[in-house]
């Protein structure tokens, strides 16, 4: 295993921790689908050592978590919307 600074470490484990939540809150085929599939994803990247490559992967990680938060979103006010009118 690769040494990478601290401050990494502790972004890519938050980065994880933000995303649970958010494919948990309303992911169509459950915890149980969802989880593994994103394990196999972080551990696909475990292996990068160089800073920039792993920051590039982080962005992209939150890019991923805003585009989910969005979906959401446009799904609840949708679903509001075709209630109401």
């Amino acid at each position: 295993m690769s040494q990478q600074p601290i401050s990494l470490r502790y972004q890519v484990r938050d980065l994880y921790k933000r995303v649970i939540p958010v494919l948990d809150k309303e992911y169509p085929l459950g915890y149980s689908y969802f989880r593994p599939r994103l394990k196999k994803a972080f551990l696909k990247n475990r292996d990068l050592a160089n800073d920039d490559e792993i920051k590039n992967a982080i962005g992209t990680g939150e890019y991923v978590v805003k585009e989910l938060e969005a979906l959401y979103y446009l799904k609840k006010y949708r679903t509001l919307k075709r209630s109401y009118y």
